[in-house]
C-alpha cells in the first residue's frame, strides 16, 4: 500500500504545493487514523485500513517536541514558511486542540515569529465553540469543502456522521467572517461502478454560490498528487482546473491552483 502515515508529532519540514516550506505537526495517533471523514483519496488510506490502536500525544509531548525542533532548526538558521497541523486525520479532534494551538502560537513567537500558523481541516468541528475560538486565532485558517451538494460529499469525503449536511458545515463556515481559506480537491473515477466527478458545471454553480455566502480570504483548488486508496480516481488537467479559478475570480476571490 503506497498510502503513508504519520508516525512523529513534528515531521519535516517538507515542500507543500499549497504553503511552501512547511513543518508538519501530527496531533492524531502515531499508529493510526483518527478523523470524522473517511476521504476515498486521503494520503494517510482509508479509515477501516489504518486504525488507530494507541492514544493520540499529549499537550506536553506535542509542546516538547515542537520547542526541540524549533529550537534545533533556528540553531542552524532554518526557519519553516509555515507550522502546519494535518498528519493522520482531523486535527481539531484532538481533546486539548485549543491549548495545543496556544502553545503553537507561544512556540513560533519565540523561535521563528515570521512564520505562519495554519491548520488543515475538514470542517466538521467548528461547531464546537473552543475548536472555532482556536481555528480564528491562527494565521491561516484553511478549512476543507470538496462539494457543496450532499450526495457528491458522501461519495468523496464518506462523513461518519449520519447527520452530516453541507447545508450545516456551510452555515458554520460563515460564522469566521471572511477569517478562513477554503480549500477544494477536484476529481473524477468510478467506484463500484459509479462516476464520481466533482468539476460539472451545476456542481461548480452550487460550490461558487457556496463560496459567495461564506466570503473567504482565500480559496485553494488542487488535484490528486498522490497515491489514493481507491486506485480508480483520476486527476484533473491543469487547464480544466485553471477555468474553475478563472470563475472563481470573476466571483470575487482570490484563488491560488496547484495541478
Amino acid at each position: 500500500m503506497a498510502t503513508i502515515l504519520f508516525h512523529d508529532i513534528v515531521y519535516g519540514p517538507v515542500h507543500s504545493r499549497r504553503l511552501g516550506v512547511s513543518l508538519g505537526v501530527n496531533i492524531s495517533p502515531p499508529d493510526g487514523k483518527r478523523c470524522t471523514f473517511n476521504c476515498i483519496y486521503c494520503e494517510c488510506g482509508l479509515n477501516e485500513e489504518r486504525p488507530a490502536s494507541v492514544k493520540a500525544p499529549r499537550r506536553e509531548e506535542v509542546r516538547k517536541a515542537l520547542n526541540t525542533k524549533l529550537s534545533q532548526m533556528a540553531s542552524e538558521h532554518i526557519f519553516p514558511d509555515v507550522i502546519t497541523f494535518s498528519g493522520n486525520g482531523e486535527p481539531t479532534l484532538h481533546p486539548a486542540f485549543a491549548g495545543i494551538i496556544d502553545d503553537t502560537l507561544t512556540l513560533r513567537d519565540r523561535w521563528c515569529p515570521q512564520a505562519k500558523v495554519a491548520v488543515l481541516s475538514n470542517s466538521t468541528m467548528i461547531w464546537k465553540e473552543t475548536v472555532f475560538q482556536a481555528l480564528c486565532r491562527v494565521d491561516e485558517n484553511i478549512m476543507k469543502l470538496d462539494s457543496a451538494t450532499d450526495m457528491r460529499m458522501w461519495q468523496i469525503d464518506q462523513p461518519e456522521s449520519a447527520d452530516f449536511t453541507c447545508t450545516q458545515v456551510i452555515r458554520q463556515l460563515c460564522r469566521f467572517g471572511g477569517k478562513v481559506i477554503i480549500q477544494t480537491i477536484f476529481l473524477r473515477g468510478k467506484r463500484d461502478g459509479i462516476v464520481i466527478d466533482n468539476t460539472g458545471e451545476a456542481e461548480i454553480d452550487a460550490w461558487i454560490d457556496a463560496l459567495k455566502k461564506i466570503n473567504p480570504s482565500k480559496v485553494m483548488i488542487y488535484t490528486i498528487d498522490r497515491e489514493t486508496p481507491v486506485k480508480s480516481l483520476q486527476k484533473v488537467p491543469a487547464d480544466e482546473l485553471n477555468a474553475i479559478a478563472s470563475r472563481v475570480r470573476a466571483a470575487g476571490f482570490e484563488v491560488s491552483v496547484s495541478a
